[in-house]
């Protein structure tokens, strides 16, 4: 099948009305009758009117006697009236009917008992006092419940009172997933493969979205793996059209490659509405339709897939059951630093957003659209219009969240170095109060400094190495935060090293072998601790840089090092010997280097930087930390310097 590329791609905007509006989509479900005990989560069909009146007799409110108030006009404290019991007034309980003379109550509290047969009461009673009437929570025959209503818990009790046992509420939405892709395999496959087979991929994104379609309030049928065969595929899509499903996802396949075949078989099919949306990610995203149901192609990568499906799939559901679409949390944010885009694409970048100080802060994760854990991750989501080249830390931009606001007020952003050791603080603050996030966004050492110098984090991650005097930070720290309060206090001592792949099968001793022919090289990005130590080492060899293959390939942790050189991507990098250890790599020790965490002094008092500095000072986390591999835990926690204002 030939290769199909977006010849006109729509804006978000224009995607969404073309799509929405194709269908009359308030009338695509048809209704059905659910018992009332079971209906919550639903969606009304029809107006829902009273069979009964609640309550249907006339009862007392409140505990003490039933009395006629017209014969306790009178009473007042200086001249009490007495009342006998069976005759003048019934004793009566909260729920019970009234007597059929009576039309008021006083309560016991107002009630005094000179015997048996005899009361004494200081205030008259009003007509219907502490009396529920007929009538007076649910008239019969008035409308209960409108059309489109979700029912939540509290209507189930008011149907019930009202004597419906059973409603017309919408169908739920049917939605078929279908996944495709040569590379898949079923997750439940691994419990008996014990381990991914080479080149193939975990199939996940189908669960993803059928979980999203619950959510919605739809229903969810997964078909299994289809390959990338357009004759399987055809075939499913015509059974698809003729079946339950009101609307079927076809996942990856959307884009413009020699086995991406959605696109062309929806237009065979039915017919392609939409084929391309200027959104990143989610660009591949197909809308179409056969036999008049919706058909949407969404890309393979989760991101994506999890993009197009909120943007087109989300509000078709709402819509079909007769629902508005509920509108986002926002919030209004700073970014934590410059994040670049392209013009013409609206992006949505997955952000984890905090306070810091008087401003709200949106530190970026990774961007790749393949990237799952971004989503995981993320506390909100900060949309680039496709108008601007980018956002700057200077501006305010919105921010739709992904959480609650008391979320965001209990996230510490930490924007610095990477450290394995920070997932573990990640952790154990969560066991300390659910609440708590720590967002760590990794742009090096001294990135981490300039953020704390523009107030965008409340602390920093460094090992920035002052090659003159083999002191680590503290000249850093006097360069780019002159006249910042600030604590530097030690996290960990670490070995730095070579990961090489298991046995080292191209024999590498040490740096010196980087710039053989057979060697590839995997980098950290400019300015990470990681680097400055590499290149300062290699000029004490003199080592020329532009000898190695792959000194230009750069990632941001090193746990993306330990990745590449574990892939084959690469044949060595730098990082530290607890990514080594944790995808059984091996590592040649190069040298050992202090880790600190840098923290201005304005945020030292913070309730939840103390918190972090309990769990670092913890027994508890030096063992988990030694358990990692690499690590000295001798100094973790203590100040190792502080700065005042104007000190240098």
């Amino acid at each position: 099948m030939s290769r199909r590329i977006y010849l006109k791609m729509k804006s978000l905007k224009e995607a969404r009305d073309i799509f929405l509006t194709h269908w009359n989509l308030a009338e695509m479900l048809s209704a059905e009758t659910v018992t009332t005990v079971d209906a919550a989560g639903r969606v009304t069909a029809a107006p829902v009117f009273a069979r009964f009146s609640s309550p249907t007799f006339h009862s007392a409110a409140m505990d003490g006697i039933a009395v006629r108030a017209e014969h306790t006009f009178g009473a007042r404290p200086e001249s009490p009236m007495k009342l006998k019991i069976g005759t003048d007034a019934q004793w009566i309980n909260t729920g019970q009917p009234m007597p059929a003379d009576a039309d008021g109550v006083i309560m016991v509290e107002n009630v005094h008992q000179i015997d048996e047969e005899t009361v004494e009461i200081q205030a008259a009673a009003y007509p219907w006092q502490h009396v529920r009437k007929v009538g007076e929570d649910i008239v019969a025959t008035e409308l209960l419940l409108p059309q489109n209503h979700r029912l939540a818990a509290y209507d189930i009790g008011a149907l019930l009172a009202a004597g419906i046992l059973e409603l017309q509420v919408h169908r739920r939405p049917q939605v078929l997933i279908v996944p495709t892709g040569n590379e898949l395999v079923e997750a439940e496959a691994l419990r008996e493969k014990g381990s991914v087979p080479g080149g193939a991929i975990v199939e996940f994104n189908s669960w993803v979205l059928a979980s999203l379609v619950r959510q919605w309030g739809g229903q969810c049928d997964r078909h299994s793996i289809l390959p990338d065969d357009p004759a399987l595929l055809r075939q499913e899509l015509l059974n698809a059209a003729e079946g339950s499903s009101d609307v079927i996802v076809i996942n990856a396949g959307s884009s413009a490659g020699s086995e991406d075949h959605t696109a062309n078989l929806i237009a065979e099919l039915g017919e392609v509405l939409v084929h391309g949306v200027a959104i990143m990610p989610g660009k591949p995203t197909v809308l179409g339709e056969i036999g008049g149901k919706p058909v949407v192609g969404n890309p393979g990568y989760p991101v994506s897939a999890v993009i197009s499906m909120e943007q087109f799939v989300r509000p078709l559901l709402y819509r079909m059951q007769g629902l508005e679409e509920p509108e986002p949390e926002m919030v209004v944010a700073y970014p934590a630093q410059k994040i670049p885009s392209k013009l013409g694409v609206e992006e949505f970048v997955r952000v984890n957003v905090g306070r810091v100080g008087d401003r709200l802060i949106a530190a970026p994760l990774a961007r790749g659209a393949g990237s799952i854990t971004s989503l995981t991750q993320a506390t909100g989501f900060l949309r680039i219009p496709d108008t601007v080249e980018g956002v700057t830390e200077s501006e305010s931009h919105a921010v739709t969240l992904l959480t609650s606001r008391r979320g965001i007020e209990s996230t510490l952003v930490a924007v610095g170095s990477h450290d394995m050791t920070l997932d573990l603080i990640a952790n154990m603050l969560k066991k300390c109060d659910p609440q708590i996030n720590l967002a760590s966004s990794n742009v090096g050492s001294l990135g981490g400094l300039l953020a704390l110098r523009k107030r965008t984090a409340h602390l920093a991650g460094s090992h920035l190495l002052d090659t003159e005097t083999g002191e680590y930070n503290i000249f850093y720290i006097n360069r780019y935060l002159a006249g910042v309060e600030v604590y530097l206090i030690n996290l960990v001592h670490r070995e730095q090293g070579l990961i090489v792949a298991p046995g080292n099968p191209k024999s590498i001793r040490g740096l010196e072998d980087l710039t053989r022919n057979d060697v590839s090289f995997v980098n950290r990005q400019g300015g990470s601790g990681t680097r400055i130590l590499l290149d300062w080492r290699l000029g004490q060899l003199g080592v020329d840089f532009a000898k190695i293959r792959g000194y230009e390939q750069e990632e941001y942790t090193h746990m993306a090092v330990a990745v590449d050189v574990l892939s084959g991507t690469a044949d060595v990098g730098m990082g530290i010997h607890a990514a080594a250890q944790a995808l059984a790599l091996d590592f040649i020790p190069v040298t050992t280097e202090r880790y600190d965490l840098v923290i201005p002094a304005e945020h030292y008092n913070n309730p939840l930087v103390e918190e972090l500095l309990e769990v670092i000072a913890s027994e508890q986390f030096k063992e988990q930390v030694m358990a990692l591999g690499g690590y000295d835990v001798r100094d973790t926690g203590r100040v190792v310097r502080s700065w005042s204002a104007g000190e240098e």
